[in-house]
């Protein structure tokens, strides 16, 4: 009988075990960056058109769903501080404050380049030209109705009513935001003195709207509006945009080819976090930038893992160089050869556990 029992032991010793193992193998094994099927990013509102075309394909090819959430580059910064998600986006690169705030650093990385249009509701009024004093002035409350001098010497011919000027602005931290605030405080020293630069100002004026989205509700909503918004959401939601005086006095709508004009000749610094405004290219659109993905240098942070952080750089290396093409159609300006060059020694440079991971 204590033989018996002694050999039913052992049998259940040994199927234990064999359960014990098969469990570590499959749960507790270190994933592969190709079991990784889900990532997730937060952030601009301005490259969110071409994230979602990207992602839809990213997909297709690679398996691997991307859950972007377009929260505004404000929120996709705090993301990043946070380690909520995988990857942030934003339109503002982060200072260097901000930046030594993020345990272990941070990456910036251009993913693509666009317009910051002038948008408008004016009936009637489909060829309106301004220049940055009068964008300016009517965001500073200066210019408060639609046929006032200033703006009747730019048009000539055009019969500008006597409406007063509903201004949109965003309302929540915004790297389109950044871009615009930056080219109005370049042109207007009064801009630069009394409200400045950043993803978020105390706005004289004006409606907000939270992202895009929301400014582009308000101009298509309200009769004799202006806005500010990345060309595409103008575009998609047939949204008149005014033509803008450049540097040379040229005056010039923005579109692919004047936004990819603007940043010919462009030289970009080391770590990408990179102002294109107010272009000297006679024929280049003035308020333009990059947008960027935001990284942890230091990938391994909370909750993190190696599988994870390989996938992320298989992502943002795909964006970078195969994801490109999908920038042209939706009126984005694919990365510059120099551009792509900077963005793959900066991911080189990604470490796990202070080792770069793309050479694990």
């Amino acid at each position: 009988m204590k033989r018996i029992i002694l050999s039913l032991l052992g049998v259940f010793l040994l199927v234990a075990a064999a359960f014990y193992v098969a469990g570590c193998s499959s749960s507790n094994a270190p994933q592969s960056a190709s079991q990784v099927k889900q990532l997730t990013g937060a952030g601009s509102t301005f490259v969110y058109p071409l994230f979602s075309k990207m992602f839809e394909e990213y997909k297709k090819e690679k398996g691997v769903e991307v859950n972007y959430q377009s929260i505004g580059s404000g929120g996709g910064i705090n993301a990043l501080k946070d380690g909520t998600t995988d990857f942030s986006a934003s339109d503002a690169y982060m200072s260097e404050k901000e930046m030594q705030a993020v345990p272990g650093g941070v990456v910036t990385i251009a993913d693509a380049a666009g317009a910051v249009s002038i948008s408008y509701n004016i009936p009637g009024v489909k060829d309106l030209v301004l220049d940055g004093k009068a964008i300016a002035d009517i965001y500073l409350g200066k210019i408060k109705k639609w046929n006032d001098p200033y703006l009747e010497k730019l048009n000539p011919g055009v019969n500008l009513p006597d409406k007063p000027i509903t201004v949109a602005h965003r309302s929540d931290g915004s790297g389109t935001t950044f871009i615009f605030t930056n080219y109005l405080s370049l042109i207007s020293p009064e801009w630069k003195d009394t409200v400045g630069a950043g993803t978020s100002v105390k706005w004289p004026v004006g409606l907000g709207g939270k992202g895009s989205e929301g400014v582009t509700a308000i101009v298509k909503q309200n009769p004799y509006s202006i806005g500010y918004v990345e060309l595409t959401y103008a575009l998609q939601n047939n949204i008149t945009t005014a033509k803008v005086k450049n540097k040379s006095g040229n005056v010039v709508a923005p579109t692919l080819d004047s936004t990819k004009k603007a940043f010919e000749g462009v030289k970009l610094p080391s770590d990408m976090r990179a102002l294109v405004l107010d272009t000297s290219n006679p024929e280049g659109y003035p308020i333009t930038g990059f947008t960027f993905i935001l990284l942890h240098k230091e990938m391994n942070y909370k909750g993190n893992t190696l599988a994870r952080a390989k996938a992320v750089l298989d992502l943002v290396k795909w964006i970078i160089t195969d994801g490109q093409k999908y920038c042209e159609p939706l009126d984005y300006v694919q990365l510059p050869k120099e551009a792509v060059d900077i963005n793959m020694k900066n991911l080189e440079s990604i470490t796990w556990d202070g080792k770069p991971i793309l050479a694990k």
